[in-house]
């Protein structure tokens, strides 16, 4: 049973109501955490804009005081689940009372997105990586034909020359040291210089990569389950309410069969995940 629920149960419908007055303040907290500050960033036509990002870090700070102050219940930690550009913080924490499991996640999901830093280090990078993919256009062209004559040569030697594509494909997959073989022989007959300029090509693209820095945007909004599977951005909090018998979780049950004493002690429960926040 998740809540808060529309149940007619005066028990559900407390607990509904302190699950309201838990999402309210777990909203600010986090809108309060997300705040946008200005940032500069660079395009990759090397343009400088104005951007606003906030610090995931301070939504990861909160979550872990919160997980303090709930010790008794049991948790697995903080998690990042990241999709592309798409990245959900969350927490879920869980306690049993008597036959009942109680459990709350809360989450943020929000949009990370890549810029170069604004240094005119990348202008540089760009500008010498252009110089050689020009220099090497030509000469890659001469290694791939070079490679080509070798494979040739190679296939038959070994009686397999007029193979096609699919069985050479398994002939290298099958031998590795075939395929070794073959590229030291091919990277051996290239030009000095070409093998210069392609190892320094991919220094700067690792140079570049480095260059890169995210920013994050969300909305300080609640959302249900179905719009975070749908990506939006925002973020969820809800309790589920659980009958657990032999083992098994059971979320269809009879909330009137829940005995005062264990449903006082789920309330104080809700009453310290509040404190807690």
């Amino acid at each position: 049973m998740q809540i808060p629920s529309k149940s007619s149960d005066p028990f559900i419908k407390t607990m509904t109501e302190k699950s309201g007055k838990i999402r309210s303040v777990f909203l600010e907290k986090i809108t309060n955490s997300t705040k946008n500050i200005p940032i500069k960033v660079m395009l990759g036509d090397n343009t400088v804009v104005d951007q606003t990002t906030f610090d995931p870090a301070l939504v990861r700070q909160y979550y872990q005081e919160i997980l303090k102050k709930i010790s008794d219940w049991t948790t697995q930690g903080i998690s990042v689940v990241s999709d592309k550009d798409l990245r959900r913080l969350f927490i879920k924490y869980e306690i049993q009372e008597g036959n009942y499991l109680l459990s709350c996640h809360m989450s943020l999901q929000y949009h990370a997105l890549l810029y170069y830093k604004p240094d005119n280090r990348v202008v540089e990078i760009q500008k010498e990586l252009s110089e050689i993919i020009n220099k090497t256009k030509n000469l890659e062209t001469q290694v791939s034909e070079q490679g080509n004559k070798l494979i040739q040569e190679k296939l038959k030697e070994i009686g397999q020359e007029n193979v096609d594509q699919q069985k050479l494909f398994e002939i290298f997959f099958q031998n590795d040291e075939l395929a070794n073989t073959l590229v030291d022989k091919v990277y051996s007959s290239v030009d000095e210089n070409f093998q210069k300029l392609s190892k320094r090509k991919s220094d700067l693209f690792k140079e570049l990569d480095n260059m890169l820095i995210e920013i994050y945007h969300t909305t300080p909004v609640l959302i249900d389950e179905m719009k975070m599977i749908a990506a939006e951005e925002g973020c969820l909090c809800h309790f589920d309410l659980e009958h657990v018998k032999k083992d098994t979780k059971e979320g269809n049950f009879d909330s009137t069969k829940i005995s005062s004493k264990i449903r006082d002690s789920l309330l104080k429960r809700m009453d310290e995940v509040l404190a807690a926040i």
